[in-house]
């Protein structure tokens, strides 16, 4: 698995920014090859609404303070499951029973898990 130097910085960011909040399982899919929709996923969960919001803009911040932008971010203040969009990185940061009820690692279970170790 090849993953380019911006994709690699970027996915170094994201991992230190949830980890920073506390993020839960925090968990990197290699999509790539399975998918048009983005490179990677990258899936956590907080405890609760706050704890998940508190996540997101902490990415989205410390993402923005690497030069990179958001693209699109879909669920509001209130939601349960917050997706951001950086093209060929998606962010989803869900509540634990959304994330178990998903449980979009059995979905996308062909993708090819990745650890802090390869960026």
């Amino acid at each position: 698995m090849i993953i380019s130097e911006q994709g690699k910085e970027m996915l170094r960011v994201v991992y230190h920014a949830l980890d920073e909040k506390q993020g839960e399982d925090i968990r990197i899919l290699d999509i790539h090859g399975i998918s048009i929709l983005a490179d990677y996923f990258v899936i956590t969960h907080g405890n609760n609404q706050n704890h998940v919001q508190a996540l997101a803009e902490h990415v989205i911040e410390s993402l923005a303070e690497a030069g990179y932008r958001l693209l699109r971010r879909e669920g509001e203040a209130t939601s349960s499951w917050i997706l951001l969009d950086y093209g060929h990185i998606m962010i989803h940061v869900f509540g634990k029973e959304e994330r178990n009820f998903y449980d979009l690692e059995r979905i996308w279970s062909d993708g090819k898990e990745i650890t802090a170790s390869h960026f």
